[in-house]
């Protein structure tokens, strides 16, 4: 995520909550038999802006999923969130997963896929409209809905970086 507006944020005090949005089984054959790995991806949020994804691998399914969340609070970041919906509509691409995403009015939910939804889920979106384009593997579905985003500017934000009054943002 090497975008310029990203908000970093510290793991010290927040409320986080984890969703698991995948886990994947390896298998290595050897001359001993099967031997089975786990990589989980996992995404953490406060549900009031604040969300982050990780990934966790291991020799079985809670140290992967133990290692998923760890690596998601390194990784936290801030978007904004307008009347529990997103500010503006917004098209972003990671790898082969395209994803498209625009506000909704209050009582519309979540729709959005599996991935999708964890992550909006965990920011504390609660009204949007999503659509997943392109491939529907659930790494890239993630990181591109992060991408998504942080990139997403508020009003506040874009009068700031303008120098302007919040009343010529919307009307000049």
């Amino acid at each position: 995520m090497a975008n310029s507006n990203v908000k970093r944020v510290k793991t010290s005090d927040l409320e986080l909550k984890d969703r698991l949005v995948a886990i994947n089984r390896v298998t290595k054959v050897t001359k001993g038999g099967r031997h089975f790995r786990f990589a989980a991806i996992v995404v953490v949020g406060d549900e009031n802006g604040v969300v982050g994804y990780g990934l966790g691998k291991a020799n079985e399914v809670t140290a992967a999923i133990a290692k998923g969340v760890e690596d998601a609070k390194k990784n936290l970041v801030k978007v904004p969130v307008i009347n529990t919906t997103i500010p503006h509509e917004q098209i972003s691409r990671f790898g082969g997963a395209e994803v498209f995403m625009k506000p909704a009015a209050p009582g519309t939910g979540v729709k959005a896929g599996g991935a999708m939804r964890a992550v909006f889920e965990s920011a504390g979106i609660q009204n949007v409209l999503a659509k997943s384009k392109g491939s529907s593997n659930p790494h890239n579905l993630v990181k591109a809905t992060i991408a998504a985003l942080t990139q997403m500017r508020d009003a506040y934000t874009v009068a700031g970086l303008r120098g302007i009054p919040m009343s010529k943002v919307f009307n000049g």
